[in-house]
C-alpha cells in the first residue's frame, strides 16, 4: 500500500500544529501558514529545504534513522508520534516485519483456552481482550454484561468503533463521547501507522469514514496515542454512571492482541454498581444459559 499520502498528511498536520513561538523562532508579521514554515523546520532539523519538501511530499524511502529523529525534535513529536514516524519510513522501505503485507485468509485462529480461563478469573471488573482494530475478541461474564449494547448487532466480531460511531446508544454510554471518540480514532491511527496493509483494518476505516462524519474529522487530524491506562466515565443501561479505571497489557502469547481490564475504586458508588452489574449478568445467565462465546475469532 503506498502511505506518501499518510506520510505528507501527517508531517504537515504536526507541523501547523508548532508556533514559532513554541519552535524558539521570531514570529514575524507576515506569515502566510498556520505553525510553521518547511524552511523553519528543515532549519531546526539541520537538513536543506529541498531535502525536507521532499520527505513531506511524502518520500521517507532510504531515510535514515537520525535525520527522522531530527525531524521529530524539529516538530517536537511525542513518543506515539516519533513510533508512527518511524512506522511510516519501515512501511516504505518494506525491510521491516511491520510491514510485511498481512493477507486477508479465511482461516481462523483458536485463542487459547487458557486466556478464556484467565479472563473468567476475573470476577472484580469487565475484562475483555482486543486485536488492533478494537474487535473485542474475548470477554468475562462481566465484561460481556458491560458491553451488552455492543452486541446488539450481531456482528461477529463486534467492533468497539463501529458501535462508538454508528450506534446511536454510544452517546449515551459514553457521557465524554467526543474525549472517548477521539481516543478511538487515535488508537486506529496508530494501528494503520504500524500495520499499512491489514485489509480488514482498512476496510473498517473506509467504513466508518463513509458513514460517520465525527469519525471522518477526527480521522482527518492524523493524531497518533498510546493508551495503556486511564479512567473513563460510562452510563450503563442497566446500572447507571460509573467512573472505571482501566490497565491495558499487550499480550506476549498473542502478538497484536491486548488484555483490557476495568475496574473500580474500592468502596465507590462505582464498584456498588459493578457488583450490581455482576449480580444481574448471573441472573441473565442462569435465565439464558451459557454466555455465547465463539470458539474461534478471525486472524488478527
Amino acid at each position: 500500500m503506498d502511505n506518501h499520502d499518510e506520510v505528507r498528511e501527517f508531517l504537515t498536520s504536526r507541523r501547523a500544529k508548532i508556533t514559532p513561538e513554541q519552535a524558539g523562532l521570531p514570529a514575524g508579521t507576515r506569515r502566510r501558514v498556520t505553525g510553521l514554515r518547511r524552511s523553519e523546520v528543515a532549519a531546526l532539523a539541520d537538513v536543506s529545504v529541498e531535502y525536507y519538501a521532499k520527505l513531506e511530499r511524502g518520500t521517507l524511502a532510504g531515510v535514515s534513522p537520525a535525520v527522522l529523529e531530527a525531524i521529530a525534535r524539529a516538530l517536537q513529536l511525542d513518543d506515539a508520534e516519533r513510533a508512527h514516524l518511524l512506522h511510516l519510513a519501515q512501511a516504505q522501505e518494506g525491510s521491516d516485519t511491520l510491514a510485511r503485507p498481512r493477507r486477508r485468509t479465511g482461516r481462523q485462529r483458536t485463542l487459547h483456552k487458557s486466556l478464556q480461563w484467565t479472563l473468567d478469573a476475573v470476577t472484580a471488573g469487565p475484562a475483555f481482550v482486543v486485536n488492533g482494530r478494537l474487535d473485542v475478541l474475548a470477554t468475562n461474564q462481566l465484561a460481556r454484561a458491560f458491553f451488552a449494547d455492543v452486541y446488539n448487532d450481531h456482528a461477529q466480531p463486534p467492533n468497539l468503533a463501529r458501535y462508538q460511531f454508528l450506534d446511536p446508544a454510544a452517546r449515551r454510554f459514553y457521557p465524554d463521547w467526543d474525549r472517548a471518540s477521539g481516543m478511538t480514532v487515535d488508537l486506529l491511527r496508530t494501528e494503520a501507522g504500524s500495520n499499512p496493509h491489514d485489509k480488514d483494518l482498512q476496510d473498517l476505516i473506509g467504513e466508518l469514514s463513509t458513514r460517520s462524519d465525527a469519525f471522518r474529522t477526527r480521522w482527518g487530524a492524523h493524531n497518533v496515542t498510546h493508551h495503556g491506562t486511564g479512567s473513563k466515565r460510562f452510563h450503563h443501561p442497566v446500572v447507571g454512571d460509573l467512573t472505571l479505571s482501566w490497565e491495558s497489557l499487550a499480550m506476549a502469547a498473542e502478538p497484536g492482541l491486548t488484555l483490557v481490564i476495568y475496574t473500580a475504586e474500592p468502596g465507590s458508588p462505582s464498584q456498588e454498581a459493578l457488583h450490581l452489574l455482576a449480580s444481574w449478568a448471573a441472573t441473565q445467565q442462569a435465565a439464558t444459559g451459557p454466555t455465547l462465546r465463539p470458539p474461534t475469532v478471525p486472524p488478527n
